[in-house]
């Protein structure tokens, strides 16, 4: 039976968790404001470098010669916010993930504890019934690390293919720029 102050106990316990979680979505917030106004200046000032030079050309083929120039480090440029992006979410969920398995295993640890302590007081005749509880806890319990640990590999593939794609938007751009480079020569 749960006594006044345990119950006090996990609502205290559980407000901390919110306003923790709450402060790590809000530094993922901020890391993220941070991000867009650096690409936000960034961006400014390579549009008045961008227009200066655009207005500095004398002909069509420098013209081509200087969008071209312009295309790969744009390319690049994007794949790199997409990074940041990308590692900031991650970073935040990992944060959350943290949390909440630690709650889980807590909750977990205290729930296999009550099944325990029922058990141990069970009345007689009732073995097979607490064999089946258990049994059926095990199998819970297997199942969710189960889970867990496919969640972790889905989040290994979704990033090894996330950079894959990066990797190869760069690369295709940076050919793309050749090409464009080499048929204007």
């Amino acid at each position: 039976m749960l006594t006044a102050e345990q119950i006090f106990a996990a609502h205290k316990a559980n407000i901390e968790t919110l306003f923790g979680l709450t402060n790590k979505a809000f530094e993922g917030v901020e890391k993220l404001v941070e991000l867009n106004l650096q690409v936000a200046k960034a961006t400014l000032a390579e549009a008045a470098e961008n227009t200066q030079a655009a207005l500095s050309v004398k002909d069509a083929q420098e013209l081509l010669a200087l969008q071209t120039s312009l295309l790969q480090p744009s390319a690049e440029k994007a794949a790199a916010y997409s990074r940041h992006l990308y590692d900031i979410a991650t970073a935040t969920n990992a944060e959350v993930a943290k949390v909440a398995e630690a709650q889980f295993a807590e909750a977990q640890t205290k729930f296999n504890a009550v099944v325990d302590t029922a058990a141990k007081n069970a009345p007689a005749g009732t073995e097979n019934a607490v064999a089946l509880v258990k049994s059926a806890v095990a199998a819970a319990n297997n199942a969710i690390e189960n889970i867990q640990k496919a969640a972790k590999q889905a989040t290994e593939v979704a990033e090894a293919n996330f950079e894959a794609v990066t990797n190869t938007a760069v690369k295709a751009s940076q050919g793309s720029s050749r090409a464009k480079r080499s048929a204007s020569a």
